[in-house]
């Protein structure tokens, strides 16, 4: 397989974000997840501010610990651990909840995406295809295999099975997001932001579609309308939070400075 160039590499953090849209829907861990959270907040992860996070990893911590193998809370645990950076303890959940529930797609799922969230990719393409059923295939679990093989530098195959998914789901957000993820890690930025222009017009299109359009229209050097959408959220806590996230993307190389500064043509 092609290696990942070097903004491939600069890319890949943000490419774990669309691997988190895609997998965890299919996993129900953003809808399960979210309906848990919910009850322990007012609003869905995706949603919550870096407060909000931090009280959500403390709640569903102390929960665990009492019942670690309940299912749905083991689930949304590992989601919020993900949701803050804390991919090795998130890891740590999903794999002690495998154990328990060997045969379950939901779990196999959600620990895929949290052994891709640690690069752990090979591992992680086993747990999916492992909770991929050939007769009946999940779209969401076409596009988390196909977001795994983009990060192992496997543009070809991986665009594949988006297109695949797509045929399942037609104009689903989170594969055309990671559709132009794919060109985004091959450096074509322009197929990108058409790809995430569609995902963002699609109905139900998140946070996280939205934050991965800024960022490929940030890559271009357009620093003021990559910032006006990345604003353009549900509130005040949440738009800064995406500009915090757009901010951590271009800083990995020094972009941001340079993208901000850069003279208009």
């Amino acid at each position: 397989m092609r290696g990942v160039g070097k903004r491939g590499r600069f890319i890949l953090s943000a490419a774990m974000i669309v691997l988190a849209a895609g997998a965890a829907g299919c996993t129900t861990t953003d809808r399960t997840t979210t309906g848990s959270v919910s009850r322990a907040s007012a609003r869905p992860i995706e949603q919550m501010n870096s407060l909000e996070l931090a009280q959500a990893v403390q709640t569903y911590g102390l929960r665990y610990q009492k019942n670690p193998k309940d299912k749905p809370l083991a689930l949304a645990y590992a989601n919020v651990l993900g949701m803050t950076g804390r991919n090795d303890q998130a890891l740590a959940v999903m794999r002690a909840l495998a154990i328990s529930y060997p045969q379950d797609r939901q779990v196999l799922a959600a620990y895929g995406k949290s052994l891709a969230s640690a690069g752990q990719f090979e591992a992680a393409l086993d747990a999916v295809r492992r909770a991929q059923t050939p007769a009946y295939p999940d779209w969401r679990l076409v596009s988390a295999e196909g977001a795994i093989l983009d990060q192992m530098g496997d543009q070809t195959t991986a665009r594949t099975l988006y297109r695949r998914a797509l045929d399942i789901q037609p104009n689903e957000p989170s594969i055309l997001s990671n559709l132009g993820m794919s060109y985004m890690l091959s450096g074509d930025l322009k197929t990108a932001e058409t790809y995430m222009r569609n995902a963002v017009a699609a109905p139900g299109a998140d946070s996280r579609v939205r934050q991965n359009l800024a960022l490929a229209i940030g890559l271009q050097g357009r620093f003021q309308e990559a910032e006006t959408i990345a604003r353009r959220e549900l509130s005040p806590q949440q738009a800064e939070a995406n500009i915090q996230y757009l901010r951590a993307m271009l800083a990995q190389q020094n972009s941001w400075n340079m993208l901000k500064d850069k003279p208009k043509s």
